[in-house]
């Protein structure tokens, strides 16, 4: 039986037939970009601004060169951190970010402090000037939920944070490729190729919409500037010492061609009615707890996540038993987000997670919800 692949948050397994041909191209064709002015060192210096231009363009950034490109999302966001953020920096985050920017933050031994959510996890603006204090110098907000799917308004935090004199930083991880990115939305934007854009894994990188004064965070070669002590601390230099994975950026490029060619639109469209089939395949099942507000309202802005869980069976045993008995592939446990499954009160059961692309079909999610519902029969739900 092959898989029913539903563990997109963690990395899209089905990707686009173009971005394996372009990988394979700039493998047997690329050389060292921005080292020597032969056609394969210089081909591949043009199809990374070519990258460049295009990941600017899907975030609404003016300059190509405000794109720097890294490893991925962790890489990007502890780069970022080592280079604006100051050891004892009182900033302010939400319960709902993942350990890959609450442990960077801890490393600073930053003073944080955390936005309210309701019981779904959603994210209270209101609760921002009872957290501003005049130390406040940054503030990182999750868009988008890699747990309930929510996502948070970013144009209305970030204006508030204009209006306090901070910039925001904003992890669209989850929400690139998913839902409407642009300049009124953060400062800087960190973000990961391998999820919603569809690219290969090895890939990300920090978008900046303004000017910083950034530190060095990690020097080498650039290709550039030798005989200089470091390396510029200008994008894109000051984020991307050493050899640039051109093979992955290529293939990253070749993502975003197929998203503008698809369209974001019919994208979300399509995930939306794949999240609503799921959660209507689920009704009537006993002992069934959906997270984030799944089952209130269908029209809320999210990208397409559903977390649940069976009675008190623990997540993992019920994710083993999906893939041993049904072939089916899902997240189990706390999805790197400790604060968030605390405010939930799953920090002990986790919870398992059903996330969907763009490549997963009806009858797949059908399948995945009347097998959740034989699942509960198996653990004796059903009286």
């Amino acid at each position: 039986m092959i898989p029913y692949y539903f563990d997109n948050s963690s990395t899209t397994l089905v990707k686009p037939p173009c971005v394996a041909e372009g990988v394979a191209f700039a493998i047997n064709n690329f050389a060292n970009a921005g080292r020597a002015v032969y056609t394969s060192a210089t081909g591949a210096e043009r199809e990374i601004f070519s990258a460049r231009n295009k990941v600017a363009k899907l975030a609404g950034i003016g300059n190509p060169l405000n794109v720097a490109f890294t490893s991925s999302f962790t890489d990007g966001f502890n780069l970022l951190c080592q280079s604006l953020v100051n050891n004892g920096d009182s900033v302010i985050t939400t319960l709902n970010e993942h350990n890959s920017v609450l442990r960077p933050l801890s490393l600073r031994n930053c003073n944080i402090s955390y936005l309210r959510c309701d019981t779904h996890g959603r994210v209270l603006p209101e609760s921002f000037e009872e957290n501003l204090t005049p130390q406040t110098r940054f503030m990182f907000l999750n868009h988008a939920s890699n747990v309930t799917g929510l996502v948070a308004d970013a144009r209305h935090l970030r204006k508030l944070c204009s209006g306090a004199g901070i910039p925001l930083i904003l992890d669209i991880s989850q929400s690139f490729g998913h839902v409407p990115i642009d300049a009124e939305c953060a400062d800087i934007f960190v973000f990961t190729g391998h999820k919603g854009l569809f690219g290969p894994q090895g890939t990300g990188g920090i978008i900046v919409n303004g000017s910083f004064n950034f530190r060095v965070a990690r020097t080498g070669g650039t290709g550039s500037g030798t005989f200089n002590h470091l390396q510029d601390p200008s994008m894109p230099d000051v984020f991307e010492a050493g050899t640039p994975n051109s093979h992955g950026i290529y293939g990253l490029g070749k993502a975003i061609d197929f998203l503008n060619e698809t369209g974001l639109h019919n994208i979300r469209v399509k995930e939306a009615s794949l999240t609503q089939a799921f959660v209507e395949g689920l009704r009537g099942i006993p002992g069934l707890k959906l997270y984030g507000g799944l089952h209130e309202s269908a029209d809320e802005e999210r990208v397409p996540v559903a977390s649940l869980n069976l009675g008190g069976i623990p997540s993992g045993e019920v994710s083993l038993h999906l893939w041993e008995k049904y072939s089916i592939c899902t997240r189990p446990g706390i999805h790197c987000a400790p604060l968030l499954h605390t405010h939930l009160g799953t920090e002990e059961q986790g919870t398992v997670r059903f996330s969907f692309s763009y490549f997963n079909t009806i009858d797949e999610v059908q399948y995945a919800a009347n097998a959740l519902r034989l699942t509960a029969a198996h653990f004796g739900l059903y009286s």
